[in-house]
């Protein structure tokens, strides 16, 4: 087997002997083995060839040391034996498959030596070489064709050493490759390493570190322990230098470490045209050794290194193709700015927080090519810029007092935050510059009307001006014609005097007028205006804004405003949030989509107009007015409105939608409204349960499936037109009439789910109007007065969940057609909670209604016993003692032909306070119960159950409980809180009287799934019981309770 990896080359050195040693071999190809042997020229090329590639295999095969450890431990681990091999010999053929192995490197070494130094003494020991070296001579005729580079290495158990010549090859000397970069501290710095790496990249052939960055002292004291096994490469340096195109200089630093071909592929001259030594601690013979290596950079950054001034002029003088240079956090004398134009090439040159010079002379800057140029945050007392290619000028943040500019062809000019120059200063700058195109004066408060205008004459292709916190400014006689984008942030000049000497920007796109707080009205007929800001304009009161290509408004914050007035066929989204004072809009937008108005307190009923059809606004789509609370009438007629908010209109009594695609409607909060219609909308469900005031409501939803009006106690009127419509809440509707549910039916068909709960004016007629809902599977009548059901029990032919919660009309005949004469039969969930039922009724329930699967019993005052062991007021035949499990199995229960068995699933009785005695034989046939909840029953004293599948078992709060008798195999929580007289001798004698502990635990430990126990607030269960009841039943995992040790 071959392992074929990206780090181990050898290169042309090595490969120039290999060519020399392959022609040896040539000439011995078909020669015997003993004539091999006694040729004492061939030895020594055998010897000689093993000891370099013993050198050069362990020099770059160090790094994969590791990795063969893993292999082999991951080889082992798939043993059959557990041991694994203990070398590569011992993998398997499928190992060995094409495999070189090569003699024990000491064996070859010591002939090499003896050859080499007694030729004619003793020729036996190099014949000897040849037999122990004779089984590789195949390998090595089939290397000697082979194209690819590769590397034999011995086993990887060896300590790998490089072997190198002291002197062969490499004149370099130690202290030239360190290039004096171990300073005062012995443990080398981030910087250090990564100066280190870039060094490696260019050394000689014999790098004195290996591959893990180890000194290499040239111990050949290394011995093998396996077979040799051989190692290839196929990354050819052109996929190479495309690979290391992606990386960054410190990961090429990282992968010069791996191999010597990795290094020479990382050292190319193309990843390093950029030399970035941003805040490195880079001495200047550092810097001058990499501008050696590569003369070639074009950029160089050392911005924050120590002594700029030295580096950058190593930088100037050595690297004649520079064309980027950032320097920074340091002082620039003046002998670099005098040598400036010798770097021919520099088109870009980046000064940042630097003195320039001494800082009390002029500085001057002239270069025939630079095209940029950034001086921020510097300190200089004048300046002069001649740079007749110059394009970019940036001097912002610097506090010089005087600049001379000499650029024709200068485009941009950045002097934001410059204090110290003079309103004459920024004057004289700017019109020297003819061709200027944006210029920066923000924070510069100096700046007057007088140089605006005289700027705006001159430099007629201005487009950008950011005059931001110039408090001098006005703009009333300035105009800019030219001007695309106008910044005028906390300007405190601006008035509304200002808007006609800005209207005569005809091309103006951009409009800031943040902060201008003198500011009163805007009234602006723009064609091209795209963007305009108006935030925290505490007098702004009036917005009249007229432009085709309008497209964002950021209006905020403006207290005082009170009408808005926009025309724009671009503009799609508009939010006016927290205008507390706004009363009137007006949009003339035909491709608005968005509208936010949340917070405007002040909006009137008008505003329903603006974005009905015919308003100006055809195309909108998202309507929010929350917390608008001065509207009362809120009326929309649009054809495209698909979301509506109202959230928080408090006083919003009427509320009319035609909107056939609203498809989301919010009116929480709306608690007074009186009036609703929604006709027609395409609303998909709707909640109206928040609005206790309705009185009237209208709903045509073609696609309305979910409807839910409860609380809606005033409700009296109500038509609903959903043909879709599958769920109807309507509890509470305390005034809802039978022919409103007639009607509601009738145009409803597909109802699946009624909920009529305390709507006490729902009579029989209503009821038998639910014959017109033939998918009706839920109906709530809880909480009504009805005392007869036939109607139900004629019409719901399809129900399956019916809950008459609370029912106190009914009487004990009332469920009689359900135990005697099979109604309802899909019927599968039954809910009397907290009805009148005699125990006879709730018995003859029990045993005639076996197709039921859930049925809440709970808080039935009439019910005193559930004894399952009766039928039909008989006692049925019960056995005296059950002997084993087995009797479980269904063979072994018997079971009566005419008494099907039960589908009952889960059983509620909480909270009946006359209940004694629960029994569930056997006999009851019980077979899917799963769920018993008994809880609050206050005088239940007994508990006999025996259920195959019940899983959860609740008798909290049962305070009178005295016998428990369980016999649920796959029962797994129970609960016994708070049962204050239960001890635990009768939990446990319950089972069986006066039998021992060692019976008790056998009987208990039939729950053999319990795993959750609750005996909270048991105060007679002390903790040793907790200790044996664990101890009795090992599968419990939960145990709950109060107890402290006793």
């Amino acid at each position: 087997m071959k392992i074929w990896c990206f780090s181990c080359f050898i290169f042309d050195k090595e490969e120039e002997d290999n060519r020399a040693m392959r022609e040896g071999i040539s000439e011995n190809e078909g020669e015997t083995e003993g004539n091999f042997g006694n040729n004492e020229e061939d030895t020594e090329a055998t010897a000689l060839r093993d000891l370099r590639r013993e050198r050069c295999g362990q020099e770059s095969m160090r790094w994969t040391d590791d990795m063969t450890r893993a292999m082999q431990r991951a080889r082992s681990g798939y043993g059959g034996d557990g041991g694994g091999a203990t070398n590569w010999g011992d993998m398997g053929p499928g190992f060995e498959e094409g495999q070189y192995v090569a003699p024990p490197l000491a064996l070859r070494r010591s002939a090499f030596c003896s050859s080499w130094l007694g030729r004619a003494e003793n020729c036996g020991s190099s014949s000897a070489v040849a037999e122990a070296a004779g089984s590789g001579n195949e390998g090595c005729d089939r290397d000697a064709h082979n194209k690819r580079a590769k590397v034999n290495s011995c086993s990887n158990d060896c300590h790998y050493a490089a072997v190198m010549a002291s002197g062969a090859g490499n004149s370099t000397s130690s202290a030239d490759r360190h290039l004096g970069f171990r300073q005062s501290s012995s443990t080398p710095s981030n910087n250090d390493i990564f100066y280190h790496n870039l060094m490696w990249n260019n050394n000689s052939d014999d790098d004195p570190f290996d591959s893990n960055g180890a000194r290499d002292d040239g111990d050949d004291s290394s011995t093998s322990k396996s077979e040799d096994f051989e190692v290839r490469m196929d990354l050819t340096d052109d996929l190479l230098h495309m690979v290391f195109s992606f990386l960054d200089h410190v990961n090429l630093c990282q992968a010069a470490k791996v191999c010597r071909q990795w290094r020479a592929a990382s050292s190319h001259e193309d990843f390093w045209r950029c030399l970035n030594f941003e805040n490195r601690n880079i001495s200047v013979e550092q810097f001058e050794d990499m501008s050696r290596r590569y003369p070639n950079a074009t950029e160089v950054n050392i911005y924050g290194a120590p002594a700029i001034h030295m580096l950058v002029m190593k930088a100037i003088f050595s690297l004649r193709n520079l064309e980027t240079l950032t320097v920074g956090k340091g002082q620039l004398g003046d002998p670099f700015f005098a040598a400036l134009g010798d770097c021919i090439m520099l088109k870009s040159l980046n000064v940042n927080d630097a003195t320039l010079g001494s800082g009390i002379q002029e500085i001057p800057i002239s270069h025939d090519r630079l095209c940029r140029l950034q001086l921020t945050k510097c300190r200089v007392m004048r300046i002069s810029v001649r740079c007749p290619q110059l394009e970019t000028l940036s001097l912002k943040r610097s506090n010089m007092a005087q600049a001379v500019l000499n650029c024709p062809l200068l485009h941009l000019l950045d002097i934001g935050s410059c204090h110290k120059l003079t309103d004459a200063a920024i004057r004289s700058a700017a019109i020297s510059c003819p061709q200027l195109e944006s210029l920066d004066v923000s924070n510069c408060s100096c700046v007057s009307d007088e140089t605006l205008r005289e700027i705006a004459l001159t430099c007629a292709n201005l487009h950008i001006l950011n005059a931001s916190y110039c408090p001098n400014i006005s703009l009333e006689s300035v105009r800019l014609p030219m001007l695309t984008v106008l910044k005028l942030d906390s300007c405190e000049g601006i008035t509304s005097a200002s808007m006609s000497a800005i209207a005569y920007s005809y091309m103006l796109e951009v409009l800031e007028l943040d902060n201008c707080s003198l500011l009163t009205s805007v009234s602006l007929d723009l064609p091209r205006l795209q963007n305009i800001r108006l935030v925290h304009c505490r007098k702004f009161a009036d917005l009249n804004l007229q432009s085709i290509m309008l497209s964002s408004i950021m209006l905020s914050n403006c207290p005082a405003l009170h009408r808005v007035n926009i025309t724009s066929n671009s503009l799609q989204k508009l939010a006016l949030q927290k205008q507390e004072n706004l009363t009137t809009l007006a949009l003339q937008c035909q491709y608005l989509q968005e509208v936010d108005l949340t917070d405007c307190e002040s909006l009137t009923n008008s505003i329903c107009e603006v974005f009905s059809d015919g308003g100006g606004c055809p195309m909108l789509k998202s309507l929010v007015l929350d917390n608008c609370e001065t509207l009362t009438a809120v009326r929309f007629h649009s054809t495209s409105l698909v979301s509506l908010s109202l959230v928080g209109c408090r006083a919003i009594t009427t509320l009319d939608l035609a909107c056939p695609s609203l498809e989301l409607v919010c009116l929480d909060g709306c608690d007074h409204l009186e009036e609703a219609s929604f006709c027609p909308v395409a609303l998909r469900s709707l909640n109206l349960g928040i609005c206790p005031k309705l009185k009237i409501l209208s709903i045509e939803a073609p696609c309305m499936v979910s409807l839910e009006l409860k609380g809606c106690g005033v409700l009296s009127e109500a038509s609903i037109n959903c043909p879709l419509l599958t769920s109807l809440d309507a509890s509470f509707c305390s005034q809802l009439k039978d022919d409103c549910l007639s009607a509601t039916t009738a145009s409803c068909p597909l109802i699946g789910s009624l909920i009529l709960m305390s709507c006490p004016s729902v009579g029989s007629d209503g009821l038998i109007s639910l014959q017109r809902l033939p998918h009706l599977s839920m109906l709530d009548l809880s909480y009504t007065f009805l005392m007869n059901l036939q109607p139900v029990f004629d019409s719901c032919l399809q129900l399956k969940v019916l809950k008459l919660q609370a029912c106190k009309c009914l009487t004990d005949t009332s469920l009689e057609p359900l135990y005697k004469d099979g109604a309802l039969p899909a019927l599968q969930e039954l809910d009397l909670s907290y009805g009148t039922l005699c125990q006879f009724a709730i018995e003859e329930l029990l045993a005639c209604c076996r197709h039921l699967t859930h049925l809440s019993l709970n808080g039935c005052v009439n019910m005193h016993d559930l004894n399952w062991g009766c039928s039909g007021g008989q006692l049925s035949e019960l056995p005296g003692k059950i002997s084993s499990p087995a009797m479980f199995s269904q063979e072994n229960i018997p079971v009566p032909i005419e008494h099907p068995n039960r589908l009952l699933q889960n059983l509620n009785c909480v909270g009946c306070p006359n209940i004694r005695k629960v029994v569930i034989p056997p006999l009851a046939l019980c077979l899917h119960l799963s769920s018993l909840n008994l809880s609050l029953s206050a005088n239940l004293k007994e508990v006999d159950v025996v259920c195959i599948n019940l899983c959860f078992l609740n008798l909290s709060n049962c305070c009178s409980l005295e016998i428990l008798k369980l016999e649920c195999p796959k029962l797994t929580s129970l609960f016994l809180q708070a049962c204050a007289f239960l001890t635990i001798n009768e939990f446990l004698d319950s089972v069986s009287c006066n039998i021992d502990e060692g019976v008790v635990e056998a009987a208990i430990s039939q729950c053999g799934m319990l795993e959750t126990l609750d005996v909270r607030f048991c105060p007679k269960i002390c903790s040793i019981s907790m200790g044996r009841l664990r101890a009795a039943c090992p599968s419990l995992k939960r145990i709950f309770s109060s107890l402290s040790p006793s």
